[in-house]
């Protein structure tokens, strides 16, 4: 099986690609993978701790596979609808202030690159329940440098293979790709830091024959509505 390496994911591609839903059932991450750090939130709102029954327990094997003097952190799993709306929106005015003279056809094409759009025909992967954001945490207890010379928010440093990174950069990308990978867990190239199993990106990178997780909601769940409003997204 080849795995597919690139700067992005067609979603011309994507559609292409079945999902034949498995049923499983989202779990709190915490549970199954108490040695994995739940990392500080980036943006304010409240995350929820879960993911796809298989993808925490593949979560679990990555975090034995870390050498020693580091642990996998987590910033977030499944991402609740209204988040990924505004996401998208907060991307799509960041890219407009930094490139004002890009038109939308050329906004669309970078910010889908980044963030899934909420309405499309291909779920969201943070809404399947199979993508997570991770990190690496050195022995000091800080995250380590994934980024220098960028800047940790420059988009040009966003890419796996970003060019001009500092071996140090490079090196504990490397090692958090591998980890994961122990758990066949699969990085989107557009984004050092997202991963994901069973979703249709994975399926794309990895060739599989279909995806198995699409939307998903836990049983029950009701939005947060100090979250659930058009303001938008802040860093924390």
């Amino acid at each position: 099986m080849s795995t597919r390496i690139s700067a992005a994911e067609p979603v011309t591609a994507l559609r292409r690609i079945k999902i034949v839903e498995c049923g499983e059932p989202l779990v709190d991450f915490r549970e199954l993978c108490p040695e994995v750090v739940f990392m500080p939130p980036i943006f304010k709102y409240r995350r929820e701790t879960l993911l796809r029954l298989g993808v925490a327990e593949r979560l679990h094997r990555a975090s034995l596979a870390v050498p020693d003097g580091y642990r996998l952190g987590i910033f977030e799993g499944w991402r609740p609808p209204h988040i990924q709306r505004r996401m998208y929106e907060w991307s799509w005015r960041r890219f407009a202030e930094r490139h004002p003279e890009w038109s939308d056809v050329q906004l669309r094409r970078v910010v889908n690159r980044f963030t899934a759009p909420p309405d499309s025909k291909v779920p969201p992967p943070h809404s399947t329940g199979g993508a997570l954001d991770v990190t690496l945490i050195g022995e000091d207890g800080e995250v380590v440098d994934f980024y220098s010379p960028y800047e940790r928010r420059d988009p040009h440093a966003f890419p796996f293979a970003a060019p001009k990174l500092s071996s140090a950069a490079v090196d504990h990308r490397q090692i958090l790709r591998a980890a994961l990978a122990a758990g066949e867990i699969t990085n989107y190239p557009s984004e050092y830091w997202h991963y994901s199993f069973g979703d249709q990106g994975w399926a794309y990178r990895d060739g599989h024959p279909h995806a198995i997780y699409g939307r998903i909601e836990p049983i029950g769940w009701v939005p947060n509505p100090d979250d659930d409003t058009d303001a938008p997204l802040e860093y924390a």
